[in-house]
């Protein structure tokens, strides 16, 4: 029996991407044009440009570009001068963007909505690699309709001091606590790893918008060499995020009356059914267990209470995949098997990851699917942070029964997580949590481990002993007593 819609339920009708891949950064477009191929791109998916014109809000997510309030730019080029704008800064989850766009479109503030972003940061290393200099928009005196911001600092200054603020090093001292909690020598570990983002890869080889289409099997994952040398222990270059990419993508999203006003096709949309986010703030240094996320935990119970689905039920699926630890603890939390398919773009390392807005990405690839398999649904996660702060969405080619439902768990998350104390610095025993090897050209250069004392507090130290760094490499090392005197570390 069909579904009936409320008129102001939300459907996503459009979606664009587009991407550039100059050797030359003369030749390559800035990234507000990418952004605006990709809104044009949005428009032609739902069936013609009039919905550019008709744009009531563009909400950015803030990339490395230097625009004040993009969406204006976006607005103006597309005459929709009414059109209020907002930017998410970096630390806002990607999810919060898109939900802000239903929550519009559901309370009647807004019938047409336009979310988009997008780097050129392949662009921006071409021009320092060439000595050329690449022109940007600038915009003055101007600032968008509403900023989004996080509520505090994702890392402790501890953590910054210690390397910690390098993301490779946070996800491999998470995946080097999961290899121990898992039981698994550091050999079994790094063929595991090459397994997972090897299946990455080959998302990748089919994926027509992938930056790389030549991604690393899992033999050269296996095995560090040249072109693939260790970053973070266990991690190599290519088990990393790779930001710098020229990437955008753009959702068009309606009220069903503004998409039926604009005389949209109904056969095409997707339904975004439910979504459940956390921006509890706990970092990585004071959690009880490095390699655990109550707040994916929690997010999974609950969406699974709004859709009346696990999340392992969902046809199609995208991890947020920055790194393969994140992949790995959320599947887990999420009751996720990891030998299926976990990503329909070939994830950050192969796909691209720009900055703050793989989501986006991610969603327009997933919708495509959706698109062409009725009753088809799928599961997008998205992190900030060190998994800071979580979030997952439900969406179906089928209209949910009791609209789009939504909820924020963050003050329910944070009631439920035992934060350690984290000294600023410790003298006495300490337990390895985890741990990784910072690496410089491929050779080991420093230690870094957060570790717990006898009293159950928490430290960060580092070592750059050349004798002890190969045991390291080769030996598991959580689990070890070492001795920490101010924020150095002793075997």
């Amino acid at each position: 029996m069909p579904v009936t819609t409320h008129p102001r339920t939300p459907v996503l009708v459009g979606v664009g991407v587009a991407h550039q891949h100059h050797d030359d950064p003369m030749l390559a477009a800035e990234a507000i044009d990418l952004m605006a191929v990709a809104a044009e791109r949005a428009a032609e998916h739902a069936g013609g440009p009039a919905l550019l014109a008709a744009v009531d809000a563009v909400l950015v997510p803030e990339g490395t570009w230097g625009y004040s309030d993009p969406g204006r730019l976006l607005a103006d080029l597309f005459h929709a001068p009414s059109a209020r704008t907002l930017v998410a800064d970096v630390g806002v989850l990607q999810q919060t963007i898109v939900t802000r766009a239903c929550e519009l479109l559901g309370s009647g503030r807004a019938d047409v909505v336009l979310v988009v972003g997008g780097e050129a940061r392949f662009r921006d290393l071409r021009a320092r690699i060439t000595g050329s200099e690449v022109p940007e928009t600038a915009q003055a005196g101007v600032a968008p309709d509403e900023r989004l911001s996080p509520a505090s600092e994702i890392l402790p200054a501890v953590e910054i001091h210690h390397g910690l603020a390098v993301p490779a090093h946070q996800y491999a001292v998470m995946e080097t606590a999961l290899r121990a909690a898992d039981g698994l020598s550091p050999a079994e570990h790094t063929r595991r790893l090459a397994a997972l983002w090897a299946a990455f890869g080959d998302v990748a080889r089919t994926n027509p918008d992938a930056w790389d289409h030549d991604p690393l099997g899992a033999d050269a994952l296996t095995h560090p060499s040249a072109g693939n040398p260790l970053l973070a222990m266990p991690y190599t270059k290519r088990h990393c995020s790779q930001w710098n990419v020229d990437q955008a993508a753009a959702l068009l999203i309606c009220s069903r009356d503004g998409a039926r006003r604009f005389g949209r096709d109904d056969s095409g949309w997707v339904f975004p059914v439910a979504a459940v986010e956390s921006n509890a703030m706990l970092p990585l240094s004071r959690r009880a267990q490095l390699h655990r996320s109550e707040g994916f935990r929690r997010c999974g119970a609950r969406l699974a209470t709004l859709t009346g689905a696990a999340p392992s039920a969902a046809d199609h699926l995208d991890l947020y995949s920055c790194f393969p630890a994140a992949v790995q603890i959320q599947a887990r939390e999420l009751g996720i098997d990891t030998a299926r398919p976990l990503t329909v773009t070939g994830g950050m390392t192969f796909a691209g990851g720009p900055l703050n807005n793989y989501g986006l990405q991610a969603l327009a690839a997933l919708a495509t699917r959706l698109r062409g398999q009725p009753g088809a649904t799928g599961l997008i996660t998205s992190v900030s942070g060190m998994l800071t702060k979580q979030g997952a969405a439900w969406w179906s080619s089928t209209p949910p029964a009791q609209g789009f439902r939504h909820d924020d768990l963050s003050d329910e998350v944070a009631a439920h997580e035992h934060p350690l104390d984290l000294l600023d610095e410790h003298n006495g025993p300490a337990t390895i949590a985890g741990y990784t090897v910072a690496h410089a050209a491929g050779e080991p250069v420093q230690a870094v481990v957060i570790a717990t004392t006898g009293g159950g507090r928490r430290c960060v130290a580092t070592s750059s002993a050349v004798d002890l760094l190969p045991s390291m490499i080769a030996d598991e090392w959580v689990g070890r007593a070492v001795e920490v005197r101010g924020n150095e570390f002793h075997a």
